[in-house]
């Protein structure tokens, strides 16, 4: 039995029984916390030593966005995940449920093909990781097979999935993500745009190049949905002082377009507020960008990235399209794969091939 709703496909797991292994979930408490009386004082020395971009362990130009992320913890493109439901409120307002597989491991799960995130976080995360920057791991899968979830699963409010909970029927998810987090530890609170004036080159963190190529990168992507909340400030090293402190856009599902995955309104909104004085900004894309504040780029952050975005070959950027499935997208009806290809490539055109911008 088919069932179509949110712009997902899911059907009936056949009833075939969940494989056994044990499904008690394991913490995933990722957040440090601190006393009161220490917290911003940590906080604050971790953002100060905060680096955004590291070297790429692959090469640029050798990135292939047409898979998966590599790694052992990872899915390949055609996997069937059994998992069981894990009950648990979600943030936001995309489709998107936490299941638990064997071994205890919690997954988080958007799904939809009107769910923009399914699509976006997928092309977006594997581009910002690609060029060095801090990104989640998205895989997509051939189906993510659910044990005991609701028809529609959803725990904004818990009551109603739990009463729908049937711990004997699978749904399968055909149009789906899985969500895997930076592995290390959180500060919690994330953090917004302002804050990162606070970094200090001298005190070992990313140089101001490096920190305005990050937000002329938010800004190539239309990453408007920048709530702290969707920022991560996290310890990759040892915790006792958050040593190696990563500053990174961790929910870029709200990417490519004011209204997300969005190819006419990505086309016509420009890279430059202002071009002769390098200033961006995202005022008038939903929530004025939230916290992104209007500003401008140094010459160095614009050769920065520019230097990065010009590594990328053609056939990448169309593999980038290809591979997050961005013609599955229900609104992305004319809107084919070359055409995706050349807005991007116009982008990169608007930040490389220009005057230098003023110091």
């Amino acid at each position: 039995m088919f069932v179509f709703a949110a712009g997902a496909c899911r059907r009936d797991g056949g009833g075939e029984p969940l494989p056994p292994g044990d499904y008690t979930p394991r913490s995933a408490d990722h957040d440090l916390s601190f006393p009161a009386h220490k917290r911003d004082r940590i906080r604050g020395d971790a953002l100060r030593r905060a680096q955004v971009w590291l070297p790429p362990s692959t090469p640029i130009p050798a990135a292939d966005f047409t898979q998966n992320p590599s790694g052992p913890d990872g899915f390949g493109p055609d996997a069937v995940v059994p998992c069981k439901f894990e009950l648990k409120p979600s943030e936001g307002r995309t489709p998107k449920f936490q299941c638990v597989v064997a071994g205890g491991q919690v997954l988080k799960v958007k799904y939809g093909r009107n769910n923009p995130e399914t699509f976006g976080e997928v092309a977006a995360t594997r581009l910002v990781s690609a060029l060095g920057f801090g990104a989640d791991r998205m895989y997509v899968v051939g189906k993510v097979r659910c044990y005991g979830c609701p028809a529609f699963p959803y725990p904004k409010v818990e009551i109603f999935d739990a009463l729908r909970t049937d711990w004997s029927r699978a749904i399968e998810f055909e149009m789906a993500v899985i969500e895997r987090r930076l592995p290390g530890q959180e500060i919690e609170g994330g953090w917004g745009w302002p804050e990162l004036a606070a970094i200090d080159a001298t005190a070992g963190g990313a140089t101001r190049a490096e920190v305005d190529a990050l937000r002329l990168l938010a800004v190539f992507l239309n990453n408007w949905d920048a709530k702290p909340v969707n920022h991560r400030l996290l310890c990759a090293g040892g915790t006792a002082r958050c040593e190696q402190p990563l500053a990174y856009m961790q929910d870029l599902g709200q990417t490519f377009g004011p209204r997300s995955i969005d190819l006419g309104g990505w086309t016509r909104t420009p890279i430059w507020a202002d071009v002769a004085t390098c200033r961006v900004s995202m005022r008038g894309l939903p929530w004025d960008g939230a916290t992104f504040e209007e500003g401008t780029i140094s010459e160095e952050g614009r050769l920065f990235l520019a230097g990065l975005l010009r590594q990328l070959t053609e056939p990448q950027v169309r593999g980038l399209f290809v591979g997050a499935r961005f013609t599955d997208f229900f609104r992305n009806r004319g809107a084919d794969v070359a055409a995706w290809t050349r807005t991007f490539l116009s982008r990169v055109a608007q930040i490389a091939d220009r005057a230098p911008c003023p110091e």
